[in-house]
């Protein structure tokens, strides 16, 4: 089981900060913006490698929510739209390609043993079964053969 911690990398502009517990390392972010995410450097997280807006726009990607910006929590970046789920915003649904179906806007999920949790912007969920983080995705879809 992964510890469940947060891992703060505060730049000039903006603070990133990443829930290793949660990523499914779906390479979106060093894909995205490969100045900022370097996965095989440690550290991994260069938030002083390009303007912070940028760095918004990259983090708002993240398909399981492993990446956020400090500042959002508290709904105050400059120049950026509200984030959360208004009561007016749709809950969207997107299913992955051979992958997790992703569930953006404010989710509430209840566990089979009655614990609840509350999971805000995204969350990424399995499909394959085969994850060990269920029902979180964890990437072992891409290494099981899932299709679909």
């Amino acid at each position: 089981m992964a510890i469940e911690r947060t891992i703060r990398y505060t730049g000039k502009e903006v603070t990133i900060l990443w829930k290793q517990h949660l990523c499914i390392h779906s390479k979106k972010c060093w894909l995205g913006l490969p100045e900022v995410f370097k996965p095989g450097e440690r550290p991994w997280i260069i938030p002083d490698g390009a303007d912070g807006q940028r760095i918004i726009d990259q983090v708002r990607q993240c398909p399981s929510g492993a990446l956020s910006i400090a500042e959002e929590a508290n709904g105050t970046v400059e120049g950026s739209e509200p984030t959360g789920n208004m009561e007016n915003e749709k809950t969207v649904v997107e299913i992955m390609p051979n992958g997790p179906a992703i569930v953006k806007g404010t989710v509430e999920i209840k566990h089979s043993d009655g614990t609840v949790e509350l999971k805000e912007k995204q969350v990424a969920l399995c499909r394959c079964g085969q994850s060990q983080k269920k029902p979180y995705c964890d990437g072992t879809h891409r290494t099981c053969g899932f299709v679909g």
